[in-house]
């Protein structure tokens, strides 16, 4: 099969009528990410109050889910909707890529969220002189950039393979599973060890910086005053919320591809694969919307202010 031809998504096949019901329950629960998001995204910005760098990284998170579920939840619901469930090499590899982007942008900007919070109880009388706007915006530049490097050279090295294959046991177009399909296996050594190296710089490294980071924040608060560790504990437990959630949603979707591809049933599978890209752009903003009182304030100004 030459490069340019397309990809059969094979898990769509055989829904029925079910597919409808799919798409309708899809749907809703897209419009809601995308709701709670820019809401989200809407009373940070528009709020003088919240500039600041934790609601700051707050929007980032939001503006990274949106562009997430925007690479996979309108071709879901297309596929879900029509009887022909194909796509081409290229729209295939762009759709990759967004998707692991993301998944590497909420990694990177949860790392920033947690020096933040490092800096803001550690070094209180000095934080606004650390975090200044002009540093805040480097690291998010740096944030951003930084997983879009790795995983785009990871789609280049994929686009560079003769696929033989045009079958994928997936509901979205996953580089590993490209990768299998090529024609020539020892080709893909490269890919391989470099997607390692995506894995190991993406995931591994800014997880161990945050839970380095997190057990530095309970070993102060161990030592500080109740009022003290109360207060740092309600703007960190969010974040650790937030951070739990995605962890074990990564590290199934790693295992799943990796090393158990093809042993559980296939509806199991389905659900295991999407948590990472379905269940944190909702559960974000619910979160913070709930557990920061300046949030929840401002967004029921902004209701009250459109009605």
């Amino acid at each position: 099969m030459e490069n340019g031809t397309y990809f059969y998504f094979m898990l769509f096949e055989n829904l029925g009528c079910i597919r409808y019901a799919f798409f309708t329950l899809g749907f809703i629960f897209y419009c809601a990410v995308i709701f709670f998001n820019v809401l989200i995204i809407l009373v940070i910005i528009l709020e003088k109050t919240l500039h600041q760098p934790m609601y700051i990284l707050m929007s980032c998170l939001s503006i990274n889910s949106v562009y997430g579920t925007a690479g996979f939840f309108p071709r879901l619901l297309t596929d879900l909707l029509y009887d022909a469930h194909i796509i081409s090499f290229e729209a295939c590899l762009i759709q990759s890529f967004v998707i692991y982007s993301y998944a590497a942008f909420e990694l990177t900007i949860l790392m920033l969220m947690a020096f933040d919070r490092f800096v803001a109880i550690s070094k209180p009388l000095h934080y606004n002189n650390i975090i200044t706007t002009r540093f805040l915006t480097f690291l998010i530049v740096i944030a951003w950039l930084y997983p879009i490097t790795f995983v785009g050279i990871s789609g280049l090295l994929t686009a560079r393979l003769t696929i033989c294959g045009n079958k994928l046991l997936k509901v979205y177009c996953h580089n590993y599973e490209i990768v299998k399909l090529s024609c020539v296996n020892n080709t893909t050594g490269i890919n391989n060890i470099y997607g390692l190296i995506v894995t190991i710089t993406t995931i591994f490294i800014p997880l161990s910086f945050i839970l380095y980071t997190y057990v530095r924040i309970i070993i102060i608060c161990q030592r500080s005053t109740q009022e003290f560790r109360s207060k740092a504990y309600k703007t960190c437990i969010p974040h650790m919320v937030i951070l739990l959630n995605f962890s074990v949603a990564i590290f199934c979707e790693l295992t799943l591809s990796r090393f158990m591809n093809g042993e559980l049933p296939i509806a199991l599978s389905v659900v295991i694969s999407l948590e990472f890209i379905v269940i944190p752009p909702f559960l974000n903003p619910i979160v913070y919307g709930l557990n920061f009182h300046d949030i929840r304030k401002n967004i029921r100004h902004l209701i009250k202010a459109s009605k």
